[in-house]
């Protein structure tokens, strides 16, 4: 009888950390089964804002706790046992800390490692032990520093070995403000498709070595934090990074898979920093050691981006297209193959490519306006009534809103709801037009608002584009749109293409079944 093929996928997102075991199922429709999955909130975020923080204090030992679920909300994200995310201290060795930042957003690596190791403790045992590839995705553009052959020591205390973080500096996240917009003009032009923006790992190492050059010396090796992860497990001397991650960095050319190296020389980068990289899908190494109650020798895949793995969680054809409606809006579809985009980055573009699998694209038009505009609206509203003297819970009236809109099938009411600008323009403010004293119900509002939304997402990225791609199908998921019948509605009218719902976005369930299909392919060949 062939061994079962079970691979770990782990996610270490902005907030929480993931891990899910999956298998393969011939006879699901899926192609396999999700076994188990356990999410930890980090609550990694540091309290001083530096601009990383030198080597992390020592833990002793890892002690897995449960925690409760918990929502935000019915328009919110939940922080569930089954969701996402990112010791004890014995000894403080902290260099000091880089010049700090009020616009600064760091993540303590300790406790992102903590989470991880709760999420593995709470799986099933017998079926870690018969995992036979770890795939590991995680927020992108960040980076965090590391000496070489200090990141980590393995453990033997407590119920299973573990990697405790040594010479590590804070993760700068994805999030971090530092680099203004004035600081990134002075920055080289790079050499690729996408532009460099405050958060993004070269932009972060430029700021570092303008504002503290003493901290950057204290380091010699550089990575995201999934990057990080894999290279404890395996023991690497220098990191790999795939070029998903690669191409989040900056100053990275996704057609020629090479850094800017010239350009960055020139401008006194220290490019010694930047990992080599590696094709998405490939492997980096094996465990160097036995993990919880995977066997050393395990495969372990060269780290993903969070957003490649979650669409491969869910896109099963080319031909699909996925629409996530959380907090924010993400709409994603495979490019064709053999498109390769300009090469000069335009900040003014509403729709970015990055890079996926098989030196394939995605077209992403990623929106800052989603759930949190609904949410804002409800803060609203409970703000208004408290002026009069009322008090309502906000699920009350999120669900009470969500029913006028039900029985208002249409309105001449059209709200811009862009309350946070977007990413290409940044500066255009939310409008409400078309009003009469016939729209100004709570329904005509918030059918209006949720249209809003999804025509916000049509004026980035039109949908009878996805068709000339090739798109012949459009996944749904994300709370938001799960939540919210008015959304789902919104959708199918303005998509000119079938819409389904089922598979959520998993970035940890995605991690895992790429690794999977590398397992199958072996057992094949």
């Amino acid at each position: 009888m062939a061994a079962r093929s079970v691979t770990l996928g782990i996610d270490l997102g902005t907030t929480s950390v993931k891990a899910a075991l999956v298998e393969a199922a011939p006879g699901d429709p899926s192609g396999f089964v999700v076994l188990a999955s356990c999410a930890r909130a980090a609550q990694a975020e540091t309290a001083a804002q530096s601009a990383a923080a030198g080597p992390q204090p020592v833990p002793l030992l890892l002690c897995p706790y449960p925690h409760s679920s918990a929502t935000l909300g019915p328009y919110r994200e939940p922080l569930l046992c089954s969701g996402f995310m990112h010791h004890l201290t014995a000894t403080w060795e902290l260099c000091k800390p880089a010049l700090s930042s009020g616009n600064g957003q760091e993540q303590d690596v300790r406790r992102i490692i903590q989470a991880l190791h709760e999420c593995l403790a709470a799986l099933p045992r017998q079926q870690l032990r018969k995992v036979c590839g770890i795939g590991v995705s995680g927020q992108m553009h960040g980076v965090v520093f590391w000496k070489t052959g200090q990141g980590c020591a393995w453990t033997e205390g407590g119920a299973a070995p573990v990697f405790e973080p040594r010479a590590v500096s804070h993760l700068v996240t994805w999030q971090d403000g530092r680099c203004g917009s004035e600081f990134l003009a002075s920055l080289p032009q790079p050499e690729s498709h996408l532009s460099v923006a405050t958060g993004f790992g070269c932009a972060t190492i430029f700021w570092l070595l303008k504002n503290s050059p003493e901290f950057l010396k204290s380091y010699d090796t550089a990575g995201t934090i999934h990057d990080y992860v894999v290279a404890m497990l395996c023991g690497l001397a220098r990191p790999l990074m795939s070029d998903q991650n690669a191409a989040s960095w900056g100053y990275f050319n996704t057609t020629s898979q090479s850094w800017n190296l010239e350009i960055l020389k020139a401008a006194g980068f220290p490019v010694q920093l930047l990992p080599d990289v590696a094709e998405p899908g490939s492997v980096a190494g094996r465990t160097s050691q036995a993990w919880f109650e995977i066997p050393r020798g395990t495969q372990v895949g060269v780290a993903l981006g969070d957003l490649q793995a979650s669409v491969y969680s869910c896109m099963a054809q080319k031909t699909d297209a996925v629409l996530n409606i959380s907090t924010s809006v993400q709409l994603v579809a495979s490019m064709p193959s053999g498109f390769q985009p300009a090469q000069t980055p335009d900040p003014a573009a509403p729709v970015a490519y990055f890079p996926y699998f098989d030196r394939t694209y995605l077209a992403v038009a990623a929106s800052l306006n989603g759930g949190n505009v609904l949410a804002t609206f409800v803060r609203m509203l409970v703000q208004w009534m408290a002026d009069l003297g009322l008090e309502v819970e906000e699920s009350t009236v999120y669900s009470c809103m969500i029913q006028a809109a039900a029985q208002q099938r249409d309105t001449c009411l059209t709200i811009t709801p862009t309350v946070l600008g977007e990413r290409h323009l940044p500066d255009q403010l939310a409008s409400v037009t078309g009003i009469s004293s016939s729209d100004l119900s709570l329904g005509h509002v918030t059918r209006a608002l949720c249209r809003g939304i999804v025509q916000n997402l049509h004026s980035m990225l039109p949908f009878g584009q996805l068709r000339e791609w090739g798109v012949e199908r459009v996944i749904g998921s994300g709370s938001a749109l799960s939540r919210n019948e008015v959304l789902k509605q919104e959708v199918q009218r303005a998509f000119p293409l079938p819409v389904s719902y089922g598979q959520d976005v998993d970035a940890a369930v995605g991690a895992a079944l790429v690794m999977l299909q590398r397992s199958l392919s072996q057992q094949k060949s």
